[in-house]
């Protein structure tokens, strides 16, 4: 039988370097696409999969991630006064149910496997979504309810792919691939950052997966891999043969919002969706596109 997914884990105790001096004083995840900050791209694609409960594994200076999905008393009780029906109704994305979102302290950046592991208490022995804030994918149905359906249909562990050029695969975790239906592919092995000569294929796990709680046993002995960090894929990789293993080429169009070329392409992309701005948008784009 398999276990519904009803939980996520979102690593966000990253110093986020790249975004200096924007994040000397808040947390990178707390950037916003148009008018929402990467955080809430993450939670709202996990709750349109019907995720429940949510664990932040956050570091020093994130407590604004948790604030967030706080309720705002007096911001609500002032908007009320002053008749802003709108801006009220945009408030109502961060609320969340009582009790559905937790945080635990990873104090080392000992890599992403163990900030996996930090959330051992939270995981149990349920499946669970792993969701990276830096990746936000714009498609007709999120990314993750994707995952999901494919996790129901197959059990195991089921991880979003992507193709990458082969000269760049020394920056991702690439699978080596058995039966492929050009959906999904089989997965008979992973390697972390492996140098082109080497890399097994181009295929690259993105920042999206569905994994049962079995990888908690191979985390918890703490070995370190890549960058001498512990990585969430080389105890992935120890699961391959005792449970069910998929990669999914997923519909959609991600942006790595860690990278500044990639968090300007959101913000225009997810700009031009939208009807109140994506008229105006295009406008000032042929503007500045005609002055080159």
């Amino acid at each position: 039988m398999i276990k519904p997914l009803r939980k996520a884990v979102l690593p966000v105790a990253g110093l986020g370097t790249r975004f200096l001096p924007a994040t000397k004083a808040m947390a990178k995840e707390m950037l916003p696409v148009v008018d929402r900050p990467l955080i809430q791209y993450s939670i709202d694609e996990a709750r349109a999969a019907g995720i429940e409960q949510f664990c932040m594994i956050t570091g020093r200076g994130k407590t604004a991630l948790v604030e967030y999905f706080d309720k705002a008393y007096e911001l609500e009780s002032t908007l009320k006064q002053r008749n802003k029906p709108e801006a009220l109704e945009a408030l109502r994305a961060s609320e969340m149910e009582p009790g559905s979102i937790v945080s635990v302290r990873q104090q080392e950046p000992l890599g992403l496997g163990h900030a996996i592991w930090c959330a051992r208490s939270f995981i149990g022995d349920d499946p669970f979504a792993i969701l990276l804030p830096d990746d936000i994918i714009l498609s007709k149905t999120p990314c993750l309810k994707q995952l999901a359906d494919a996790y129901h249909e197959t059990g195991g562990n089921v991880v979003a792919v992507t193709e990458v050029p082969h000269e760049h695969t020394n920056r991702y975790g690439i699978l080596k691939v058995g039966a492929d239906d050009g959906r999904m592919v089989e997965v008979t092995g992973l390697v972390e950052k492996p140098k082109p000569a080497d890399a097994p294929s181009n295929l690259s796990i993105i920042g999206r997966y569905v994994l049962t709680a079995d990888v908690m046993t191979h985390l918890s002995r703490l070995e370190r891999g890549a960058g001498n960090e512990v990585q969430l894929t080389d105890a992935m990789a120890k699961m391959i043969g005792t449970v069910p293993f998929h990669g999914l080429r997923y519909e959609g169009k991600r942006f790595d919002c860690g990278d500044k070329v990639g968090f300007l392409e959101a913000q225009i992309a997810f700009a031009l969706e939208r009807a109140d701005l994506g008229p105006q948008v295009r406008e000032f784009l042929k503007y500045y596109c005609e002055r080159l």
